[in-house]
């Protein structure tokens, strides 16, 4: 299926790695050119990596997404080189480290980094972008969330209340730029091994005795035999094949929503 992405330009926020990397890899199968904005030591090391292996250009920016002046000066450079944003993922989020049920074993300064960098750094992204989107009356924005932002996740609630925010702020901002021919929806994965994904694990097993720990393989394993109806991971790949698709025409009806791309783990009836 040709997706008639070839030419556009893509931003993808934390794009050094786990679905944020994959997210990379599969627009630059598409054909578009991919600037990644991430904080990661490597980010240039690894950009150029990819850039190596396709025919469009991957680019790199150092981007704090917390920093207005960081994002506006990445939209600014980025402009005078393309001349275009055609498409956003936001993909950067960290948790908050600990394990965090019950939430009262969490302070509330567990809360502030995590808000911070999940919640106002997709503000910001957004804030940055959309005009640039706007002015040329057409344009996608995909947030990646969580599952964990639609069940109250107690495994870390900082975490999943920054990725319920990331829902509804998506939704707010596919109402108000509808009318500009801009799109924004969000992805909800459940379970990926990712260095998030890991570090959950970590938190949830220094929680327990030593007699009651896990490998982060059995973990996973047994994790997804309990909660996922299809029983396995998904591949950062996954989530990619998602995000790409809604960036689409193919998509071209889509706006506002929430797609699950959870192995079955969250069901609406």
């Amino acid at each position: 299926m040709d997706l008639h992405l070839k030419n556009h330009v893509a931003v993808v926020t934390g794009g050094v790695n786990g679905i944020g990397l994959a997210t990379v890899r599969a627009f630059a199968e598409e054909g578009v050119d991919v600037q990644i904005w991430d904080l990661h030591p490597d980010t240039e090391r690894i950009g150029q990596n990819e850039n190596s292996r396709y025919e469009v250009e991957i680019s790199t920016a150092r981007v704090d997404v917390v920093s207005s002046e960081s994002v506006g000066q990445a939209v600014e450079n980025l402009m005078e080189k393309s001349g275009q944003i055609d498409h956003l993922v936001h993909c950067a989020a960290v948790g908050s480290g600990k394990f965090g049920s019950p939430f009262t074993k969490l302070s509330p300064n567990d809360w502030k980094r995590v808000l911070d960098i999940n919640i106002m750094g997709m503000v910001e992204v957004a804030h940055a972008v959309a005009p640039v989107m706007k002015a040329g009356k057409q344009g996608t924005m995909v947030f990646i969330s969580s599952v964990a932002g639609q069940i109250g996740s107690p495994t870390d609630p900082p975490y999943s209340a920054s990725k319920a925010a990331n829902i509804n702020f998506a939704q707010c901002m596919a109402q108000d730029l509808a009318g500009d021919g801009i799109r924004v929806n969000t992805v909800c994965p459940s379970m990926v091994q990712t260095d998030l994904n890991r570090a959950v694990w970590q938190s949830w097993n220094e929680s327990r005795p030593k007699e009651d720990q896990l490998t982060y393989e059995e973990w996973g394993r047994q994790k997804c035999a309990r909660m996922i109806p299809l029983a396995r991971w998904q591949k950062p790949e996954d989530i990619a094949d998602m995000v790409v698709f809604l960036s689409s025409e193919r998509a071209a009806q889509v706006t506002g929503q929430t797609i699950n791309v959870d192995g079955g783990f969250v069901m609406h009836c």
